[in-house]
């Protein structure tokens, strides 16, 4: 199963893509577990103020993927 993967703001920055395209193999789609993976390549993703965006819907870690699904990655937004 494929999932493309992005990354917005500074999180872009630290981890040194905007997107990519991951394999994931076997029944663990759980979107948490896809965090995980990316946290274990790019240690500067373990943030829990971290947003997820599973299809451009914010999402917690329980939902799972599907093949050719979209997870966006956001830092946390402030403003004034």
């Amino acid at each position: 199963m494929s999932v493309k993967i992005l990354f917005f703001g500074r999180l872009a920055e630290s981890v040194g893509i905007r997107q990519t395209e991951i394999s994931i193999e076997g029944n663990d789609t759980a979107v948490a577990s896809i965090q995980q993976q990316l946290i274990n390549q790019h240690p500067s993703l373990d943030d829990p103020s971290i947003r997820i965006a599973l299809n451009q819907t914010l999402v917690n870690g329980d939902l799972n993927v599907s093949d050719g699904d979209e997870l966006a990655f956001f830092p946390p937004v402030s403003g004034g």
